[in-house]
């Protein structure tokens, strides 16, 4: 764990990524992409996935038919690829720890939201079995909000959040799972706590206050937020 933080500047709201951060998402994109691709001999492992986590779905699938050489279009793949998420994602559960941390920031009313690069459509299909804690959150941005006008590593969805939520970038505390989320938190002007799935290379994560190996190591009043004994 590598940590440079201090208390002497505490937080006023927390941001979440949604995949790979709250939801147990990525072993089902990582299923249905290599559903795909094995069809044209290909693999998709850790060597293509690294870098498409976390960035807007056209930009994710030009890396990958790119990367891999598959004889279709981006949006030829994400076509394909929208099917068989939205037979599979319903499946996905909540990661160690989220349910936790946001109802414990509910109950001590810190304004929370999620920011994600995941469609409105698809985040309804991964959230249908978790409304009893996900509708917790006050605000949720999701990457075809109109208002968002780039997607990550671009600032816009963190800030659009914070705005929402009535709090400043200066004062507004991220989790993120993906480099691109890490360079948009930071672009934003905002503190970042990064908890990369165990298969990234955590180098790429320079300018986190943080890494962490769950949400369940988070220690809050390390940010001036109530202690979970509280």
């Amino acid at each position: 764990m590598l940590s440079t933080l201090s208390n002497s500047n505490p937080v006023d709201g927390v941001l979440f990524d949604l995949d790979g951060l709250l939801l147990n998402t990525e072993l089902i994109y990582t299923r249905v992409s290599q559903e795909i691709v094995s069809r044209y001999g290909k693999t998709f492992d850790w060597s293509v996935k690294a870098n498409m986590i976390g960035r807007p779905a056209i930009d994710s699938s030009r890396h990958l038919v790119e990367t891999l050489g598959i004889p279709m279009s981006p949006e030829e793949y994400l076509e394909e690829r929208e099917e068989l998420l939205r037979k599979y994602l319903p499946e996905c559960n909540p990661l160690s720890g989220a349910e936790r941390i946001v109802r414990h920031f509910h109950q001590h009313k810190i304004p929370i939201a999620i920011a994600t690069s995941s469609s409105l459509e698809l985040y309804k299909i991964k959230v249908q079995r978790h409304h009893s804690w996900i509708d917790l959150f006050e605000v949720v941005i999701t990457s075809d909000d109109p208002s968002v006008r780039r997607g990550k590593p671009s600032p816009d969805i963190f800030l659009i959040a914070a705005s929402k939520l009535g709090i400043k970038a200066s004062r507004t505390l991220v989790f993120e799972d993906a480099p691109s989320g890490l360079a948009a938190g930071k672009a934003a002007g905002m503190r970042v706590i990064a908890i990369p799935d165990p298969n990234m290379d955590k180098s790429r994560y320079q300018g986190a206050e943080q890494i962490l190996d769950g949400l369940n190591d988070f220690d809050p009043t390390r940010f001036g937020l109530p202690d979970y004994n509280v």
